[in-house]
């Protein structure tokens, strides 16, 4: 019985993987290694430093790590063999805050220069000089004096002090490469009241933008999906803004709603609309009353966001017409053989097809808008209440040239839009039948 049950074992396929299979996958996992390898540094190794420098009290000035300067020069005027000379090391610690240990000076006295006197902390051996210094503190500074007299061969040299250059060897910690971390970065950030003001300012402006782009690419890819003379003519017109440098788009902008030269203005003002120019790009916010309840309108945050919407709305159009092109019509004839009207066909028949590509477009572009700094960088600066959290990361960074408070932002940034992937992916709306 037994016998007959390993037959039939025998017989049947084969569980797992045989040897020969196994060799196979070691080897092609040897073979995609490089690959792999490649991918990971470029990916993870930006990232994986920018969350080291988060938890570091990391300065503009700390990416040098501390050393002690040198400059070498020769002081005195000698016009004649046998004149007096002195060569003066200027040494200065190039950081504030840290000590540098163990420093040695070592050079070549140049040729032609006889030396008749030494600083207590140098040695002589041949040409060569060798000073040990020690333990310097934070900002400390030196010079280092040799009295001597000069030869023929040193008045025909071309600057004989640069013949040979001055090498300085020292030990210091650096901020950067040391294992002490700190979450002061984050406590900093998050106990001030601009940041949360800044994210907030984040959200309206990537929600309200990427809604926009959305909006004006469904009207327009609506609009351009019927048939009409010059369709491609209009269609590629449409893609200016986003083919268009954005330099170029946003000075236009500026220019146009400037508030003293500006075409919009200009018009407003002759046709009766306001009294006064507005500064769309330098008033943060215009008070009006509601029901006799005071508000305030954020003026120049919403004139960012219109500019996010007209410039980015052409890849949303082109991504939805494309699929509303690949949607059968015939249910569309069926509808309109009903009674559908056109609003009732766009509902009910092409938004449920339209579902997915949106989602997948919503996602991209919430994603890309959250990450924005240049436009905002240049129509405002970040001012009038259009400071979002990429142009915080540059002002911590390098205006303030605090690096780790900018990389702690840099990490609330990914975050944040790793958190909103995930619950995207998990909960947005499919397309139909999918």
């Amino acid at each position: 019985m037994s016998a007959q049950n390993q037959q039939q074992d025998s017989s049947g396929p084969p569980k797992g993987i045989g040897p020969m299979q196994r060799r196979e996958m070691w080897l092609a996992y040897l073979m995609l290694a490089p690959t792999f390898a490649i991918i990971l540094i470029i990916v993870a190794g930006p990232l994986l430093a920018n969350f080291w420098i988060s938890v570091k009290p990391v300065q503009l000035a700390d990416l040098r790590p501390p050393t002690v300067l040198v400059n070498e020069r020769v002081r005195g005027k000698p016009a004649a063999a046998g004149d007096s000379a002195e060569i003066q090391y200027r040494l200065r610690n190039s950081s504030q805050d840290a000590e540098v240990r163990n420093v040695v000076l070592t050079d070549e006295v140049p040729e032609g220069f006889n030396v008749t006197a030494l600083p207590e902390d140098c040695a002589m051996s041949g040409r060569d000089l060798t000073c040990t210094i020690g333990t310097v503190d934070p900002g400390w500074r030196e010079r280092l004096k040799l009295e001597g007299t000069v030869t023929d061969a040193f008045l025909a040299a071309n600057r004989p002090e640069r013949a040979s250059k001055p090498v300085i060897e020292g030990d210091a910690d650096n901020i950067l490469t040391n294992f002490d971390f700190s979450l002061e970065n984050f406590r900093r950030i998050f106990s001030a009241d601009e940041f949360w003001s800044v994210l907030r300012v984040t959200f309206y402006y990537t929600i309200f933008g990427t809604g926009g782009a959305l909006v004006l690419g469904l009207f327009a890819a609506q609009l351009l999906h019927t048939t009409f003379v010059g369709r491609g003519f209009v269609r590629g017109l449409f893609l200016f803004p986003y083919v268009s440098p954005v330099i170029a788009v946003a000075f236009t902008w500026v220019v146009l709603f400037d508030p003293f030269s500006g075409t919009v203005n200009a018009l407003l003002t002759k046709m009766g609309v306001v009294t006064d120019p507005i500064n769309f790009f330098g008033q943060r916010a215009i008070e009006y009353s509601l029901f006799g309840i005071p508000m305030e309108f954020p003026l120049a945050l919403t004139t960012v966001i219109a500019f996010e919407a007209w410039r980015y709305f052409p890849l949303s159009f082109l991504f939805i017409l494309a699929r509303m092109q690949s949607i059968n019509t015939d249910m569309y004839e069926a509808a309109e053989m009903d009674g559908a009207t056109p609003l009732q066909q766009f509902w009910y028949l092409s938004l449920p097809q339209l579902m997915g590509i949106l989602s997948v477009l919503f996602l991209l572009r919430f994603i890309w808008t959250f990450n924005k700094f240049d436009d905002i960088f240049l129509l405002t600066g970040g001012n009038a209440g259009t400071r979002t959290l990429t142009v915080d990361v540059y002002e911590q960074g390098f205006a303030l040239s605090n690096l780790g408070a900018g990389a702690a932002v840099a990490v609330v940034v990914f975050v944040v839009l790793v958190t909103f992937a995930t619950l995207f992916i998990r909960f947005s709306p499919k397309e139909e039948g999918l």
